[in-house]
């Protein structure tokens, strides 16, 4: 017990700052919607999914001289559509086509390099696996942190703040709290650390169904497209989707990204959590034709257990209640964090 007591100070003392920063931006971007609403024009307005006003949409962005990559399509929560350029280049355009607000740097919106610093750390792909193993590092914690609270459970107290700002007082409101917190650190920790670490996704997903069959499902179609028109017909490409899954909401439209690559649409079902869902419909860029479909309802169950992590993990699902409770899981993860760093630096022998 001293051994596990030992790694487990010292482990949050090099890394608890981490964790406190992952807390903090998550229970912020909670609330992402919220805040851009309030921030922004047209942003509170309701979401229109009829063929003739996505279609004149995505004809009038395309057609710009400096056209996207991809359009995320204006939700329930959000009425704008975020276009994707190269680099950092995006922009908030309204629902007919209008931009409304570009930049060329992630330091520009507030929401953007938030969500920079909570997924990738700033880093690209590196600080994306970090945030990962941070995230394990956490489950980690949580588990010894359950040990250790054990012996100690007859003096368990709900506090939301230490009793008295002493080393003692501290560490017992540390392990209570995290205790009475345990079960949403373990659901976003672990929703966290699969979303950046594939290796992690595909163990807890094996049980259900073998990697290689998941990566089978999840490969995009082997069909070579032709050159992408000027004038497509956007009512042609969107209505062929519509009609493929009624009731569906389109959800992105992303242009081909090489030579002989196809426009693809992604559209989320009714019962899809995922906010931009997993449905894909593929067509031939030359001609508007549609080419592949793929239905979410029938990938692998490992597959579809892995597409709840995102909103689960972002607070998608639920309504006001869950990004609430969510909303109390980074604050206490940010709580929790600091207060490791704090005691462990002002007393890092554990001296009572």
């Amino acid at each position: 017990m001293k051994t596990l007591r030992l790694l487990h100070r010292w482990a949050g003392g090099l890394i608890g700052l981490l964790l406190a920063v992952l807390g903090f931006t998550g229970a912020l971007l909670v609330h992402e919607d919220a805040f851009l609403r309030a921030s922004l024009p047209h942003a509170a307005d309701a979401q229109r999914q009829d063929t003739a006003t996505l279609a004149a949409a995505a004809t009038k962005i395309f057609a710009a001289r400096d056209r996207p990559r991809s359009i995320v399509l204006a939700t329930e929560r959000l009425g704008l559509h975020k276009l994707t350029y190269k680099d950092e280049h995006a922009a908030y355009a309204d629902q007919d086509g209008n931009i409304i607000q570009a930049w060329t740097s992630n330091w520009t919106r507030p929401e953007v390099w938030l969500f920079d610093l909570h997924h990738h750390l700033f880093n690209g792909d590196a600080g994306e696996i970090v945030g990962g193993i941070a995230g394990l590092a956490g489950l980690g914690f949580v588990v010894t942190g359950l040990i250790l609270w054990w012996p100690t459970r007859r003096m368990f107290h709900v506090r939301l703040w230490p009793r008295m700002m002493k080393r003692a007082a501290i560490v017992h409101h540390h392990r209570d709290l995290g205790v009475l917190i345990a079960p949403l650190l373990i659901l976003s920790l672990t929703t966290g650390a699969a979303m950046n670490l594939k290796w992690f996704s595909q163990a807890l997903r094996a049980p259900f169904s073998p990697p290689a069959l998941m990566e089978k499902a999840s490969a995009p179609p082997k069909i070579r497209g032709g050159e992408l028109t000027r004038n497509l017909d956007w009512a042609k490409v969107i209505g062929q989707a519509q009609a493929r899954y009624p009731g569906a909401e389109v959800r992105t439209i992303g242009l081909p990204q090489k030579a002989g690559g196809l426009i693809t649409i992604r559209l989320r079902q009714r019962a899809e959590w995922l906010p931009n869902g997993r449905t894909l419909a593929w067509f031939d860029p030359a001609d508007g034709k549609m080419v592949a479909t793929r239905d979410a309802y029938t990938l692998p169950l490992g597959s579809r257990i892995a597409n709840a992590d995102y909103p689960l993990h972002a607070a998608k699902v639920g309504g006001l209640p869950y990004r609430l409770v969510m909303t109390i899981s980074g604050l206490a993860l940010t709580l929790l964090g600091t207060l490791a760093v704090v005691t462990f630096w002002g007393n890092p022998a554990g001296v009572p």
